[in-house]
């Protein structure tokens, strides 16, 4: 027998729906046109914009492509602006529902500025490709912590363990793949063009 259950969205969550419908409003583009750029239903993109369902990692990548905006901008965008010291405790985590990639906002939130770090947790197996940058040029560095990696930048794969890095502007697609038997925990630094 198949329940319904509804689901509720959590503040971030509900202020990231709201800033999803914002941004397209905006740029006058109606749910067809994001539909047909994004790859994501119509139907699907009305269930996040409403905050019936909560966006995966590949969602989310897509419709920054679309928006033109990095997913931490996003993220930083449906933060309020805080002091310059954010605790551990304090920082946002969001995980993709359908991977469990976990992504902690290390950067205190600042709209403002040009640069931010990030800390990613890839679970083994997890695989997650954005098949559009979200805004060209964008400069990357990521520090592989610990697991094992394959970071594919535009069609060049990098095999990573511990303590290596990458550093890369991205004007096309990624993917990244944890290939080990344990997490992929990274750090990754972003600077807008």
């Amino acid at each position: 027998m198949l329940t319904s259950v509804k689901y509720e969205a959590a503040p971030l969550e509900a202020r990231l729906a709201a800033r999803l419908s914002q941004l397209r409003q905006a740029q006058g583009h109606s749910l067809e046109t994001v539909a047909e750029r994004s790859g994501i239903s119509r139907a699907t993109l009305s269930r996040l914009e409403r905050g019936e369902t909560s966006p995966t990692a590949g969602m989310l990548g897509a419709l920054c492509a679309v928006y033109q905006t990095p997913l931490s901008r996003l993220i930083a965008e449906v933060e309020e602006e805080g002091p310059s010291l954010i605790r551990a405790s304090d920082q946002v985590v969001w995980t993709d529902p359908e991977t469990g990639f976990r992504r902690r906002m290390v950067s205190p939130p600042a709209p403002a500025l040009a640069g931010e770090v990030i800390e990613g947790v890839l679970p083994p197996g997890a695989d997650i490709s954005y098949p559009h940058t979200p805004l060209t040029g964008l400069e990357h560095h990521l520090w592989l912590l610990e697991g094992a990696l394959t970071l594919n930048v535009e069609g060049r794969g990098y095999d990573m363990l511990p303590g290596d890095c990458l550093r890369y502007r991205l004007f096309g697609g990624s993917r990244f793949l944890s290939t080990g038997p344990d997490p992929a925990r990274y750090v990754l630094s972003m600077v807008r063009p």
